[in-house]
C-alpha cells in the first residue's frame, strides 16, 4: 500500500471525513507516547520536539509524494498537529515556574 492510501486509511478510522481532526489526534498520539518512551514529563522539551519532528517528517513525505509544497495543506496541518502540545507544554512549564 503506497503512503498516501496508507495514511488515509488510517485518518479516516481515527476522524472519518477529518484530516484536520486526525491531525489534532495523531499530534497528541505522538506527544503521549514520546513522553511514554523517554520517560521524560511534558514539561521538558523532548516530547514536544518529537511531535515537530515526526510533523516535519510527515509534511516533507508528503511534499515528495505530491511532487510540490501545497502551502495552505501544509500550514493547516502543521498547525493543527502542534496547537495542543504547545499549549500543554506552555502550560505545564509555567506551572512548573510557579510552584518553585
Amino acid at each position: 500500500m503506497e503512503y498516501v492510501a496508507l495514511k488515509q486509511f488510517v485518518a479516516d478510522m481515527i476522524a472519518p471525513g477529518s484530516d484536520s481532526l486526525a491531525h489534532v489526534h495523531g499530534g497528541m498520539a505522538v506527544l503521549l507516547l514520546a513522553r511514554l518512551i523517554t520517560r521524560r514529563s511534558l514539561a521538558t522539551p523532548i516530547p514536544l520536539a518529537c511531535v515537530i519532528v515526526m510533523q516535519a517528517l510527515n509534511e516533507c513525505i508528503d511534499r515528495y509524494n505530491h511532487g510540490s509544497w501545497r502551502w495552505p495543506d501544509t500550514i493547516g496541518d502543521t498547525i493543527n498537529t502542534l496547537f495542543w502540545p504547545i499549549v500543554l507544554f506552555i502550560g505545564l512549564r509555567w506551572r512548573r515556574q510557579r510552584e518553585q
